[in-house]
């Protein structure tokens, strides 16, 4: 009998192996985003629901507040096979797809109602596209607008010119821009812009509310100009290879449960960054309006920085055409 009850575990053994958790897909994700903000609560709280309606054959692990180095670190990570997704930038992803970053050239929105209309229109094509190139994603997350901020009011493009303006390394937008306008910026890892706010080294910064605040930087600034540079976003991909050993029915759950997490961090997102701005203003940070004389020169530099990277192959030209149709659209039905 007890031969008998053996001989049946052994015949039922390779079923108990294929249903264990051993045999679970595990996708590892990094970011920059530290623990405990919307984007990890959020993203913590799918893959807690992803696990469970796939009985633990998917999991996501997270490595938070850039333990696995910066958005292009973490890329190449994921190209290496150390990790399979990361929460990152668009513009971090133009290595892939270029045109993941289009909404992000200078100048291109002056209202939120714009960026509404025009990523209803645009958003799943370039979604789709960016699948097309190697990577799964689930929504654009809202970093919102960025503006200049300085500790000196900054009127003129001239004013410009003569601070020590800080943009990330590898920015192809900034940089474009300031060549533009004959501005060398200085080019600092994220993690020293607020030691060189301190100490002088970079008086002038280029991010959005929420950005400023939750670096210190806004501890370091008096004066923001009151007109959006660019429109920045972030967005989760997942290696498509890897995505692609996962069950079907399992990538669709995956596919609806985080597309519902960047629905709701994409509308949080929006909230905050307009709680920052007020919080900025009541800070006693000001808010400086452009006469039309400085506005009409820096939208003649995001002519010449939108060409220089149209020569660039910065992104593609029917894509551009594409999206400036539905930009003039907004603006028409403002």
């Amino acid at each position: 009998m007890i031969v008998k009850k053996l001989i049946q575990l052994c015949l039922l053994l390779p079923l108990i192996m294929v249903m264990s958790p051993i045999y679970a897909k595990t996708i590892k994700i990094a970011t920059i985003s530290p623990d405990g903000t919307l984007w990890m609560n959020e993203m913590r709280a799918g893959a807690k629901e992803i696990k469970e309606k796939t009985q633990g054959r998917v999991i996501l692990k997270f490595y938070p507040g850039g333990v696995m180095g910066s958005d292009e670190n973490v890329l190449r990570k994921i190209h290496i096979g150390q990790l399979q997704g990361g929460a990152v930038t668009t513009g971090s992803l133009t290595g892939a797809y270029p045109d993941i970053d289009i909404y992000s050239l200078p100048y291109l929105f002056s209202s939120l109602e714009q960026v509404s209309y025009v990523r209803e229109k645009m958003d799943q094509f370039l979604l789709d596209e960016l699948e097309k190139n190697g990577f799964v994603s689930f929504g654009f997350g809202e970093g919102g607008f960025t503006y200049m901020m300085s500790d000196s009011s900054l009127y003129t493009v001239e004013d410009v010119r003569k601070q020590k303006v800080w943009i990330p390394g590898g920015n192809k937008v900034g940089e474009a821009v300031f060549s533009s306008a004959d501005i060398s910026p200085v080019t600092l890892p994220l993690s020293d812009v607020l030691t060189g706010l301190q100490t002088g080294l970079v008086d002038t910064v280029i991010t959005s509310p929420i950005g400023a605040i939750a670096l210190q930087w806004h501890t370091r600034v008096k004066y923001v100009i009151d007109v959006p540079l660019t429109y920045v976003a972030a967005m989760l991909v997942i290696d498509k290879k890897a995505f692609s050993k996962i069950k079907k029915e399992d990538q669709s759950i995956v596919r609806e449960v985080m597309t519902s997490a960047f629905k709701r961090i994409d509308a949080a997102n929006r909230r905050d960054n307009q709680a920052a701005q007020q919080a900025l203003k009541q800070q006693g940070i000001e808010y400086i309006s452009l006469p039309k004389a400085s506005l009409d020169a820096w939208h003649v530099i995001g002519e010449k920085a939108i060409n220089k990277l149209k020569q660039d192959n910065s992104y593609a030209p029917a894509i551009y055409n594409k999206l400036m149709g539905y930009v003039n659209a907004a603006k028409k039905n403002k």
